[in-house]
């Protein structure tokens, strides 16, 4: 998983870039954080506001560059997006850091969904 952080290389940007790498590794979340200040992505993306969080190239929704926000939009970003087994909502094992992922036994799918 990629988190980025796409900002101006203001002090809130440069706040929620450090945010998101206590997140990742107070959570244990396996993800690469990348901090970038190409205002030309966050155009490609539709965006007319920075900083933008975003996960594997889609922007998420965040309230404030705060350490508790900024983890509250990560782990729902991440649970409603992965699975126990596959990238798949349908599954019933949801990952919700600061877990491991769950085994694929664990799901009612069997790690086939």
């Amino acid at each position: 998983m990629k988190i980025s952080v796409i900002g101006s290389g203001c002090v809130t940007c440069k706040r929620l870039h450090e945010a998101v790498i206590k997140v990742t590794k107070e959570g244990n979340i396996d993800a690469e954080v990348e901090y970038s200040t190409d205002i030309a992505k966050i155009v490609e993306m539709g965006l007319m506001r920075s900083p933008v969080l975003a996960i594997d190239g889609q922007p998420i929704d965040f309230k404030s560059n705060s350490y508790k926000d900024v983890k509250e939009a990560l782990y729902n970003a991440i649970n409603t997006n992965e699975s126990c087994c596959t990238n798949i909502n349908d599954c019933d094992v949801k990952y919700t850091p600061p877990n491991n992922k769950p085994d694929k036994s664990d799901c009612s799918c069997g790690g086939n969904c």
